[in-house]
């Protein structure tokens, strides 16, 4: 039996869900040119499009210039279950092009966010940050967010 502190967030798991099937639904059941339109339409210049700061761009082309099999990947950006807030960041490089993916991109270089994580991070800045203790991209920056943890790879969502 769920707690009464986690029934909001089982109502907007729901409502996402529901949200996201009522969604799969039109794109299934539209033609295959709207689908490529709708696709095309969309760009960084959106409100709630995934930026990445001048740092994160820089740091991937260091990347792609460094390491032969980093070069032509892109950013991928995930969200999943999990962390000390609930959800949790995840970065990886990626060749791979899913057909739910949204790819944005600055000066050459991409950022890949699969259909759900979107939902999670429509709005958000990738940056790429360098401490004494760690250097990592982070989500610096997200409007889903209400909350997180200090080390920036979890959050809790409105």
């Amino acid at each position: 039996m769920a707690s009464s502190s986690s029934r909001p967030l089982l109502r907007r798991l729901a409502a996402l869900a529901g949200g996201r099937v009522r969604a799969n639904h039109r794109l299934l059941s539209s033609s295959p040119s709207a689908v490529s339109a709708e696709r095309a339409a969309q760009s960084p210049a959106e409100p709630e499009a995934v930026r990445m700061t001048e740092g994160c761009v820089r740091r991937i082309k260091e990347l792609q210039a460094k390491e032969p099999s980093a070069e032509g990947k892109m950013l991928r950006l995930s969200v999943e279950a999990g962390g000390c807030s609930g959800f949790q960041y995840s970065f990886s490089l990626d060749d791979k092009k899913n057909s739910d993916d949204r790819i944005f991109e600055t000066d050459g270089v991409k950022l890949v966010v699969d259909g759900i994580s979107y939902d999670f991070v429509k709005g958000a800045t990738v940056d790429y940050e360098e401490e004494l203790i760690r250097s990592a991209f982070v989500v610096s920056t997200n409007p889903s967010a209400v909350g997180g943890c200090s080390c920036k790879s979890s959050f809790m969502v409105k």
